[in-house]
């Protein structure tokens, strides 16, 4: 894990402070971040799944991309360099809504969030990056939902957590569309 900072938040989303990656893991402190799901015209999303030696939620398929802004970087900077760095991917993204969760691993670490979530659309192939990301795929949400319910241990807890509200957002695009 990096030394970076991230950007240490209230329970509003103010931000306060900055801290080193790992602390703020160690210490369960409520930081901002971001996570970006992106659909396809046949309205499937892109998930990824987690690479092997990712210091938490290894393995585990996740939203199509999710990190955190570094201390001094603006939300729509860290977006575009984090779908980038770990789909190989650029495509105008756009704010749906945010939440807030806490989570302890299995390894002491524990992720206090305040989670953007941002939605694209593409159909550009994804290059996924290998140190990143094992595998992907598009999944439609019915889908999707339908194995979340039976095998909810093969999801990160941020996607489990924001599944229902992001369904309810796509409900709404596509009337409003």
């Amino acid at each position: 894990m990096s030394d970076e900072c991230l950007i240490l938040v209230d329970e509003n989303d103010q931000q306060w402070g900055k801290m080193e990656k790992l602390k703020v893991h160690q210490l369960g402190l409520l930081h901002r971040a971001f996570s970006i799901f992106i659909f396809n015209s046949e309205g499937q999303v892109l998930l990824q799944q987690r690479a092997a030696d990712k210091y938490h939620s290894p393995n585990l398929w996740s939203n199509t991309c999710c990190s955190h802004p570094h201390f001094g970087e603006s939300m729509a900077q860290a977006t575009k360099r984090r779908l980038q760095e770990e789909m190989g991917m650029n495509c105008p993204i756009t704010f749906a809504f945010k939440f807030t969760y806490k989570v302890d691993f299995s390894n002491g670490l524990i992720e206090h969030e305040c989670d953007h979530v941002y939605l694209g659309y593409s159909d550009a192939p994804p290059q996924a990056n290998p140190l990143e990301v094992q595998d992907h795929k598009y999944i439609g949400l019915d889908e999707l939902q339908e194995d979340l319910s039976k095998h909810a241990e093969n999801y990160s807890e941020w996607l489990k957590i924001c599944f229902e509200q992001l369904v309810k957002h796509q409900i709404n695009h596509q009337r409003s569309a």
